[in-house]
């Protein structure tokens, strides 16, 4: 039997390690970073949580022997399955009991009333429309006199039950107190706010409702307008909700604020952007690609997540090629260059992706919805993160995940052994650790598509565009709280509302605008933000890091020992 075939397992047990997808077109990063590369050094750092799930012993039994006699026998095959298991020298993934409600395993039932069972986010039961008027169709350009208000609440009939509470919101909401937390006791002046403008792309205040943005330099391609893009519509979403606030806004790939550069972190620029590193103090946000990214030619989030549901479904997981899937832009970062000499005929495709070939062909081979054809998907970082991972996470199939220090807003809410499968990228382990993924997977096929089903459910559920919009009003609400002066309009400041963007735009970025506009305000209440992370619940996910890896790095050595 060949090396790849003969993994140790002990029976049916599942090693508890999750397998996250990649994206097939790695199509985040070309160009729009003016860092240096050396800033890419901590890629190493591991800072994923990890789970484990119970293993799943399977009885069989008859209807007519369900009772206390097939209880009894049941729990005596359990207990020798266990008893044979605690004598093997086979490693198992085990990452111990749940210090908190942050922590806890995931057997499979657990597993999927998690994610894939998350209760839906409340709909308006009364529709009240939001206007969008362009005039004589093009070239509108200033914002109505008013904006479409929140419904008054409809009178409750006598004896109606009272309305369900909102649901809680997912657990990477638990972050934003944490990213706010350097200004929590001292509060931010206008002259903090102001030190990061050297920084920032632009700066947005909000009065009154209205939004007004101060341009300071140019962002790459679009990154600027769609992210004002996604701000608008959630003004018009929640009408009266986002309260008076001045930011600053940077748009490119790499966090620059370093803690190691304020010894008083209160003295640093609270900075809005799409990423960070435990290193620094930005304050992340949703990236632009939630409401389109036209010069790749990537739909808004919310239907693309509905046309690649439909793709997933023409092909299920166990007909897929058994392999490990990558493309991308690999000049971006030397990591990539690394991963591509990882290509293995038996179990890893990697590839590059050509942009400038792919625009001249209309983008036709590099549709996210149709890509979804391997058993296994990799994800690999950028420069620092990469706008891919929500895609690769809609695809049903287990995500191998390249470990970095860089997160973005929700990528905080996965954990490993449930969503993904994490990869050491050492370069002595990156490509061995890719193959023994794969063919554990294949070897146990059951636990690897559910994790592919967990992850693409956190990708459905968790990250739907409802929630995104939550989390954007619960962090501008909570920075909002903590400004000590009142905003006002810079002189510079121009207003906008979805018409001044909307309206002059042309071609796919005027298509993406509509596709993503909000058509009905909210006449609900927002998710319910849970309370933050505590110190000790931080170092036990630091502490459950570093025992994971160590835990799959014996189960490689094991397994490598018995070939």
């Amino acid at each position: 039997m060949s090396s790849r075939k003969q993994l140790v397992v002990a029976d049916e047990e599942a090693e508890g390690v999750a397998l996250v997808q990649a994206a097939e077109d790695d199509i985040d990063d070309h160009g729009g970073c003016k860092k240096p590369p050396e800033a890419e050094a901590a890629e190493g750092a591991r800072f994923y949580r990890w789970s484990s799930w119970a293993r799943a012993v399977k009885t069989t039994t008859t209807r007519r022997q369900v009772g206390r006699v097939g209880l009894v026998i049941g729990g005596l095959v359990l207990l020798a399955l266990l008893l044979a298991a605690a004598t093997t020298t086979t490693w198992v993934i085990d990452l111990g009991a749940a210090a908190s409600s942050s922590f806890r395993q995931f057997g499979s039932g657990a597993r999927r009333q998690q994610h894939g069972r998350r209760p839906p986010h409340r709909t308006s039961s009364r529709l009240v429309p939001i206007p969008f008027d362009c005039g004589n169709g093009t070239t509108a350009a200033t914002c109505p006199l008013r904006y479409a208000s929140a419904p008054a609440p409809a009178p409750a009939a006598v004896d109606a039950p009272p309305p369900p509470p909102p649901p809680e919101c997912p657990s990477y909401f638990r972050h934003i107190e944490r990213d706010l937390e350097p200004w929590r006791e001292s509060g931010i002046t206008r002259e903090v706010v102001e030190r990061g403008r050297r920084q920032a792309h632009f700066r947005l205040v909000v009065v009154d409702g209205r939004a007004y943005v101060e341009k300071y330099r140019r962002a790459f391609q679009t990154r600027d307008v769609f992210t004002q893009w996604g701000i608008l519509q959630l003004l018009r979403r929640y009408p009266g909700r986002v309260p008076d606030l001045d930011l600053m806004f940077n748009c490119e790939d790499m966090p620059e604020v370093r803690a190691a550069a304020y010894p008083d972190p209160a003295a640093a620029p609270p900075l809005f952007r799409y990423c960070k590193d435990p290193s620094t103090l930005d304050v992340l946000f949703p990236d632009w690609s939630f409401w389109g990214w036209p010069e790749v030619n990537v739909r808004p989030w919310a239907p693309l997540l509905a046309e690649m549901a439909e793709e997933n479904a023409r092909l299920p997981w166990p007909e897929r090629e058994p392999y490990a899937y990558w493309k991308g832009n690999p000049n971006v970062a030397p990591l990539r260059g690394e991963l591509l000499r990882c290509n293995d005929s038996q179990t890893a495709r990697l590839y590059r992706q050509d942009w400038g070939l792919a625009n001249r062909n209309g983008f036709r081979d590099s549709n996210l919805a149709r890509q979804c054809r391997h058993r296994y998907k990799i994800y690999v970082q950028g420069r620092s993160w990469s706008v891919s991972r929500k895609y690769i996470l809609g695809c049903d199939s287990p995500v191998l995940a390249v470990s970095t220090p860089f997160q973005d807003f929700f990528s905080r809410g996965l954990v490993a052994g449930t969503h993904y499968w994490p990869i050491d990228p050492a370069s002595p382990k990156l490509c061995p650790a890719i193959r023994f993924a794969v063919d554990w997977g294949n070897a146990h096929p059951a636990q690897a598509q559910r994790i592919g089903v967990d992850g693409s459910g956190f990708a459905r559920d968790d990250m739907a565009m409802e929630y995104v919009y939550d989390y954007m009003l619960h962090v501008l609400t909570r920075y909002a709280a903590l400004l000590r002066y009142k905003p006002t309009v810079p002189e510079r400041a121009v207003e906008m509302c979805p018409e001044s963007l909307g309206c002059p735009a042309g071609g796919r970025n005027r298509d993406f605008m509509m596709q993503s506009r909000e058509e009905y305000v909210a006449d609900y209440e927002p998710c319910k933000l849970p309370p933050p992370f505590t110190a000790d619940e931080v170092s036990q996910m630091a502490q459950r890091d570093n025992d994971a890896l160590s835990k799959i790095d014996k189960l490689m050595t094991t397994n490598d020992k018995h070939n």
